[in-house]
């Protein structure tokens, strides 16, 4: 793709500065926080120094003032060498902080985002349930209200930074005979799991932000991919949300949240892109260095045309991605693109990787090259923020409107 399609000189520099970290700090330890499911406490101190955690936002609630191409490059050029802290970034900053820039009110912004753009504390979003996955306006928790506050019962499961954030965003049913339109959502605060921890590196938690009784998070998921990344389930028991944490309009909360998602998957439609590159760069690499009968195996036709096809669609993605972020960055509607980037990119993540562990044959099937752990980030790719067969779902509604009006 030619970068000054899309690209300014300072998106460029942006990139240089997010590969130079990634390749220098982040892939020396990738594999050992793989294997030990540890988060990367001292890396993410580094990327809120790097102003990685708040590149979207304005200066002064905190952020680096960056527009969101930016950001999508940040993600994008993190993900070529690690997921999980590609995910860091992603849903810190779009599902954590975005919902209370663009719903919250001044007061909210002010007591919040600066602690989140800076990278001072982790934030999370709270939508997914056991019974409202795909259907997430089956939600069951619920808001009640008692005078000046309101009391939250019910759990999520499946949330990013669960355990190590300390500010959510989440949904809650305020009115049942509303349907997705009695669906509300607020600002929660709970001290992270990993205190000792953080008091050690020096962010993570800020002793301003006051607990919420009955507000916790469940045990720690062991997962397949994504493993340096904190998911856990949340719990509310009687959770007692000043009124002044409502986020937006009560019955809005729903409608709010799915806008969110639609930011959300231009973000892991950038970091799936980024494992797919990730995995072809090490494939172009080791077929190059690899030698059978005599040769390179990048020689080898059955080689060539896999790099072939794995670069073409690479480039395919990159405009779908970079398409749906300048969309929405220049305010206009982007939907459906994003559903389309998101379901292209999530399955050509699966594809890269599995043809970059062929390219490997034997080794690639072990943990002394990167490309296995790519395969296992790759997964949930068609999974997280919207299923792949919701994607098609959304397209296949833009598709039909269309043509209706």
């Amino acid at each position: 793709m030619d970068d000054s399609l899309y690209f300014s000189e300072q998106h460029l520099a942006v990139r240089d500065m997010v590969r130079d970290f990634a390749r220098s700090e982040v892939a020396p330890v990738a594999r050992a926080l793989d294997e030990e499911g540890r988060f990367p406490w001292e890396n993410v101190r580094r990327m809120g120094e790097l102003g990685l955690l708040g590149v979207p936002w304005p200066e002064e609630l905190g952020g680096a003032g960056l527009d969101l191409l930016s950001y999508i490059i940040a993600i994008n050029e993190m993900a070529k060498v690690d997921a999980s802290h590609a995910i860091t970034i992603s849903a810190h900053t779009t599902l954590g902080t975005s919902p209370i820039v663009n719903f919250g009110t001044v007061q909210q912004k002010k007591r919040y985002v600066p602690l989140l753009a800076s990278g001072s504390v982790l934030g999370g979003f709270g939508l997914t349930e056991a019974s409202a996955g795909s259907d997430a306006g089956g939600t069951k928790t619920t808001a009640v209200r008692k005078g000046g506050h309101y009391l939250l019962n019910g759990s999520k499961i499946f949330i990013t930074h669960g355990g190590v954030g300390e500010i959510f965003v989440v949904t809650a049913v305020t009115d049942p005979s509303k349907g997705t339109k009695g669906i509300s959502s607020f600002i929660l605060t709970k001290e992270t799991t990993d205190l000792e921890k953080t008091r050690a590196v020096g962010v993570g938690h800020d002793a301003s932000l006051v607990p919420m009784k009955g507000f916790r998070s469940g045990k720690k998921e062991d997962k397949l991919g994504w493993r340096a990344s904190d998911t856990r389930e949340l719990v509310f028991e009687d959770v007692e949300v000043p009124a002044e944490n409502l986020l937006g309009e009560e019955g809005k909360g729903f409608a709010n949240f799915m806008r969110t998602l639609d930011s959300g998957r231009v973000g892991i439609a950038a970091l799936s892109l980024g494992i797919a590159e990730g995995a072809y760069e090490e494939a172009v690499k080791y077929a190059a260095q690899r030698k059978q009968f005599g040769q390179r195996i990048a020689d080898f036709q059955g080689i060539s045309f896999q790099l072939a096809d794995m670069a073409t669609e690479i480039e395919a993605g990159k405009h779908l991605t970079f398409h749906a972020a300048w969309l929405a960055m220049h305010g206009k509607p982007f939907a459906k693109q994003a559903a389309q980037a998101k379901l292209f990119c999530s399955e050509l993540a699966m594809r890269n990787t599995i043809k970059a562990i062929q390219v490997h044959g034997g080794y690639g099937y072990t943990k002394d090259y990167p490309v296995e752990r790519m395969m296992r980030d790759a997964k949930i790719c068609e999974i997280g923020e919207g299923t792949s067969e919701i994607q098609r779902l959304v397209i296949a509604r833009h598709i039909l409107k269309e043509l209706a009006d």
